[in-house]
């Protein structure tokens, strides 16, 4: 009985749900598209190998754990009645405390960012602004099953990647990488598309017009397929046409097995959605490096 009065009146919050409210979970993919923007560059990682340390960590803890934090903060109304035990509505972070962490730690990825010059802080303001119009109000993209998951897919591996490019390169990256950047955001909308499975219950309840919601689980799972396909198709034949085959094909075998693991999943989305975020997600970003290597071969050493 007195846990919970403490929990209710408390005045500071706990670490650990400080450390789940920016869910360390999710900030590999961004990470991750940070780490192939670098290698794709061309450039030896060893010769500014602080920018590559520094640049990982703003993609990761800082500015998705900030985005995170945020979106925790502006959801946690629907949270208090879909998810009562996270950090906020649990009372574990308490009062405006959400609000303070989101707004500390979209600053701290501003001056974080500024050390990454002109490009590097241009995308930081950009990932940052993203993160706010997802979560918060009037705009609230994550109402969106169209718009939400597509400015997530940018900002978890467009935005990275790009930003990793121009660190090492020290400027605009090449177009090969900009498209390249766009084509494996713009695939990443299918992957936000299957996450969106989880909270099915939840969204059509407090009407958030997921994909899953609009079109129900099996075409929403068939469009999230499509989707992620679509643009890794096209890069195969980018690298085909880069005469890149070695890497075209490498990433064509990525690309079947993918689809093995959908046919799975498409046989019953709303149960194997999860499944294939966990299978045919990790095949997605083991093409996202092969490519990445691809660019780095056409680009330099």
């Amino acid at each position: 009985m007195n846990n919970r009065n403490t929990m209710h009146h408390r005045q500071y919050p706990e670490w650990v749900a400080l450390l789940i409210l920016i869910k360390p979970i999710t900030w590999f993919p961004p990470m991750w598209a940070y780490l192939c923007g670098t290698v794709s560059s061309g450039v030896p990682l060893t010769q500014d190998w602080q920018l590559l340390i520094i640049g990982i960590v703003l993609a990761g803890p800082i500015v998705c754990g900030m985005s995170q934090a945020a979106n925790d903060w502006c959801d946690r109304h629907v949270d208090a009645i879909n998810e009562p035990n996270r950090p906020i509505p649990s009372g574990r972070v308490p009062g405006r405390w959400g609000l303070w962490v989101s707004l500390m730690m979209s600053v701290l990825s501003l001056l974080i960012g500024w050390q990454l010059g002109p490009v590097g802080f241009g995308a930081t303001v950009l990932a940052v602004i993203a993160a706010w119009i997802y979560s918060s109000e009037p705009i609230r993209l994550k109402k969106s099953g169209w718009f939400g998951p597509g400015l997530v897919g940018l900002s978890y591996e467009t935005l990275p990647w790009f930003t990793g490019a121009a660190v090492l390169s020290a400027g605009m990256p090449s177009l090969q990488i900009i498209i390249v950047a766009i084509l494996y955001g713009v695939g990443a909308h299918g992957i936000m598309t299957l996450n969106d499975f989880k909270a099915l219950e939840g969204d059509r309840k407090m009407n958030v017009n997921s994909l899953p919601v609009i079109l129900g689980p099996a075409k929403a799972a068939r469009l999230a397929c499509v989707i992620m396909s679509f643009p890794q198709i096209m890069i195969v034949g980018l690298l085909a046409y880069w005469q890149q085959f070695p890497f075209a094909i490498g990433l064509s075998v990525v690309i079947v097995l993918q689809f093995f693991a959908m046919s799975i999943m498409l046989r019953d989305p709303q149960k194997k959605a999860p499944w294939y975020n966990a299978t045919g997600v990790l095949l997605y970003i083991s093409g996202m490096m092969l490519t990445a290597f691809a660019l780095r071969n056409i680009l330099g050493s």
